[in-house]
C-alpha cells in the first residue's frame, strides 16, 4: 500500500537487500586478491603479465561487443572475474597471447554470445581453459616449478601428473600443497588462501554453502571408496578454486537448495572418474562445465514449491 492508499502491484522480487550486483562483483575480486598474491609470489612476472593481460583483453572485448551489440558498458566487475578467474586457471609459462585468446572467447563467445551478464549457459572462464586446452594441449600441460621473480623456469609435473615425484615426507607435501609451492595453475596451487576467500564469501553469503561442501565431500567420499589419497586429492589441482569461485556462479548453477546439492555431487562425482578412470590428470574444468550444462534440467524438476500449494486429489470415476 502506498501513502495515498492505492494498491501497487509490481513484478517480483519483492525482498530486496542492500547488496548489488557491483558490491557483489568487487567483494569477490577482493577475496580471489589471496590466491592472486600467491600467484605473483610464487610465478612472479609471469604471473602479473597473465593477469593482466586476461583482465585488459576481457575488458576491452566486452566493452567492444557492447558497443557492436549498441547496449550500455557498464563496470560492474564481472568482465574482470572472468579475466582474473581465466588467469589463475592458466599454467604460469603460457604465452600472453594465448592468455589473450582465451580471454576474448571467454567474453565473446561464452558470454556475450548468449546475452551477457546473467544469459551465459557456461563459466566464461572455465569455457575459455577448455577452448585454450583443445586449440594449445602442449602449452596447457606444460608446468614449471614455483621460482618467484627468477627468470630461470623449471619443468615440472604436477600432483595430479603421472610423471610427478616427490622425494619427501607425506606431511611435507600436504604442507606444500596447502600453501601452493607446487607446480600447477597460477591460483590452483595455494589451497589455503582459496578456503580462507570462500568462507569469507559464505560468512557474508555471497556464495551457497551447500556446493563447494557437495563437492569436495563427494570427492572426498569417492576417493574413499576407491582407495585413493582423499586429502592428496583434495588438496591437489584445481578443487578448490573450482569448488568456491566456480562452480558457486549464481548464472550457471542451480536455483534451488537441493539443486545446489545435486550440482555439487555430480561435479564431484565426475571430477573423480575423470581423475582416477580418465586420460587427463584433471577433471574440475569439464566436471562444472558438464553441471553447468545440467542446471536447467536441475532447475526445472527441482522446483520450489510455492507456500501452501497443495496437489489437487484426483476425482474418482
Amino acid at each position: 500500500m502506498s501513502d495515498t492508499n492505492e494498491l501497487l502491484v509490481s513484478p517480483g522480487p519483492h525482498l530486496w537487500r542492500e547488496t548489488s550486483i557491483n558490491r557483489i562483483m568487487y567483494t569477490v575480486i577482493l577475496t580471489l586478491l589471496l590466491p592472486t598474491g600467491a600467484a605473483i609470489y610464487f610465478f612472479g612476472t609471469r604471473a602479473i603479465f597473465l593477469i593482466i593481460g586476461c583482465i585488459l583483453t576481457s575488458l576491452a572485448t566486452e566493452y567492444g561487443i557492447k558497443k557492436l551489440r549498441k547496449r550500455p558498458f557498464r563496470m560492474d566487475g564481472s568482465a574482470v572475474i572472468t579475466g582474473l578467474l581465466l588467469a589463475l586457471v592458466l599454467p604460469p609459462s603460457l604465452p600472453v597471447w594465448m592468455a589473450v585468446i582465451g580471454s576474448v572467447f571467454a567474453i565473446a563467445i561464452v558470454k556475450e554470445s548468449f546475452g551477457g551478464l546473467g544469459h551465459n549457459i557456461f563459466n566464461p572462464a572455465l569455457g575459455a581453459r577448455a577452448f585454450l586446452t583443445l586449440c594449445f594441449p602442449a602449452e596447457m600441460t606444460t608446468w614449471i616449478l614455483p621460482s618467484g621473480f627468477s627468470p630461470d623456469a623449471i619443468t615440472t609435473a604436477t600432483p595430479l601428473g603421472e610423471r610427478f615425484v616427490w622425494e619427501g615426507s607425506k606431511a611435507a607435501l600436504y604442507g606444500d600443497m596447502l600453501i601452493g609451492n607446487t607446480g600447477g595453475s597460477l591460483g590452483e596451487t595455494s589451497a589455503l588462501l582459496i578456503i580462507i576467500g570462500g568462507i569469507i564469501l559464505i560468512v557474508l553469503k555471497l556464495i551457497d554453502w551447500r556446493i563447494p561442501v557437495a563437492y569436495i565431500g563427494t570427492v572426498a567420499l569417492f576417493t574413499l571408496i576407491l582407495r585413493e589419497d582423499v586429502l592428496y586429492n583434495i588438496l591437489s589441482g584445481g578443487l578448490m578454486l573450482g569448488a568456491f569461485f566456480m562452480a558457486t556462479d549464481y548464472v550457471t548453477s542451480p536455483l534451488t537448495r537441493r539443486g545446489k546439492v545435486v550440482f555439487g555431487i555430480g561435479a564431484g562425482l565426475i571430477t573423480t572418474v575423470i581423475r582416477v578412470y580418465g586420460g587427463m590428470s584433471e577433471g574440475v574444468c569439464f566436471s562444472i562445465l558438464f553441471m553447468n550444462a545440467l542446471t536447467p534440467l536441475i532447475d526445472r524438476y527441482l522446483k520450489t514449491r510455492p507456500y501452501g500449494l497443495v496437489k489437487k486429489a484426483k476425482s474418482e470415476a
